[in-house]
């Protein structure tokens, strides 16, 4: 199960399915009944609501759970983390803003590393 949320404005949205794509469509049809439901009654949507954007992001669980083909343990091992750490913050369990950047940072390098491959024949 996926869920998405707006954790900093007030005005709570949320959005669940079982896999990020449900998630996601959940989470713009609350959206648009939020909007709805302020039209409806005719009451003014609040200034955090007008033009809002949003960015969707996964905490380490999610991500490890939607890119299941990504070897954990070697991930750890590129990142410099230990494996079984690594492996119980893919359960779940707390994560410092350290780890997680050097997991974001890792991912980014990856990303740029496979941007650059060229296949032949």
């Amino acid at each position: 199960m996926y869920t998405i949320f707006t954790p900093k404005i007030e005005s709570f949205i949320f959005g669940s399915g079982n896999t990020v794509e449900e998630a996601k469509a959940d989470f713009e049809n609350s959206v648009k009944e939020v909007f709805e439901a302020y039209r409806e009654n005719n009451d003014k949507l609040p200034d955090e609501l007008i033009d809002i954007s949003f960015e969707y992001k996964y905490d380490i669980a999610s991500f490890f759970n939607y890119y299941d083909w990504i070897n954990v343990t070697k991930f750890a091992k590129k990142a410099r983390i230990n494996g079984s750490l690594m492996r119980h913050y893919k359960g779940g369990e707390y994560i410092s803003l350290k780890q997680i950047a050097k997991i974001e940072n890792t991912l980014h390098e990856l990303g740029n590393e496979i941007s650059k491959i060229k296949l032949t024949v």
